[in-house]
């Protein structure tokens, strides 16, 4: 098996190519759709990067997994499936959850399906997803959102925003549907019972202090070193220094367009009769 790491620095955002040499059997975790939120455009160079790499190896992609509904990335898995037509987009089964949030959110017409049916594949906790030689074991990791996955093949575990390098910590749990209660249960109790040389791929590196980018570490040196959240770090004081930091933290800056694409599997929305799709962006009073 072998992983090729993409890293957005506009997002710090990782994509992942995981990859049979020899059979050339492939998945892609995470893909990024870039957005320019100033003029509300698209484009397709982080994802372009992806599909040349995929083309130079001759990789078949069999499926394209997103490890959550992301907060702070557009995901490109509708654009990517054009060109990969094999492809399959996964994603945990409860995204439904997250879908009836933000149905409510957005305020949202029948035409967006709570139900999952915009992906092609619902994952299931400990329910092994094949792509042809490749073999993913699915571990329900909520607690930053509720439809948070992190995926175990072979030696390597793709954690998305479950848990980060050891220098940044885990992730934020003040989404709808957060809880650093459930996060710490997720990495304590699933993540830390690893073994402890599972490589760790995280899904943003963040480069505190303006270190050089970092995306693989291992269960075990995040059980010694995390900076929130050890192994023998106790639940009450987790949850007491995940919700006080959260407190602090902004919305991040792609959240609403992001939300909204992503929750509906990456499908942008329908082009209106002056051909253009409209995001729905609300407006409330600062309180």
């Amino acid at each position: 098996m072998k992983i090729e790491a993409f890293f957005d620095t506009n997002t710090y955002t990782l994509t992942y190519v995981v990859f049979d040499e020899n059979s050339k059997d492939a998945v892609i975790i995470d893909p990024v759709l870039d957005y320019e939120p100033g003029g509300s455009s698209y484009s397709y160079e982080s994802m372009n990067k992806v599909l040349d790499f995929v083309k130079s190896k001759n990789l078949k992609i069999h499926t394209i997994m997103e490890t959550h509904a992301h907060a702070d990335h557009l995901s490109s898995s509708q654009e990517l499936k054009k060109h990969l037509p094999d492809a399959k987009i996964a994603i945990g089964k409860e995204i439904t959850e997250v879908q009836n949030v933000f149905k409510g959110f957005f305020n949202l017409d029948d035409s967006f399906k709570t139900d999952g049916s915009q992906f092609d594949i619902l994952l299931e906790e400990n329910k092994e997803h094949h792509a042809g030689s490749l073999t993913f074991t699915p571990i329900h990791t909520p607690g930053h959102t509720p439809a948070c996955y992190s995926y175990l093949i072979e030696d390597a575990v793709f954690t998305g925003d479950a848990l980060f390098m050891p220098d940044f910590g885990v992730a934020r749990c003040d989404f709808p549907g957060g809880s650093a209660d459930t996060l710490y249960h997720s990495v304590h109790e699933k993540l830390y019972h690893l073994p402890d040389e599972t490589r760790v791929f995280t899904g943003h590196d963040y480069q505190p202090g303006g270190r050089e980018l970092r995306y693989e570490s291992t269960i075990g040196e995040s059980k010694q070193t995390n900076i929130q959240l050890k192994e023998n770090t106790k639940k009450e004081d987790f949850v007491e220094l995940r919700t006080g930091r959260d407190k602090t933290l902004a919305a991040p800056r792609l959240l609403l367009p992001s939300v909204q694409v992503n929750a509906n599997g990456g499908i942008l929305p329908p082009v209106e009769d002056n051909g253009t799709s409209y995001l729905k962006i609300p407006i409330r009073e600062k309180k």
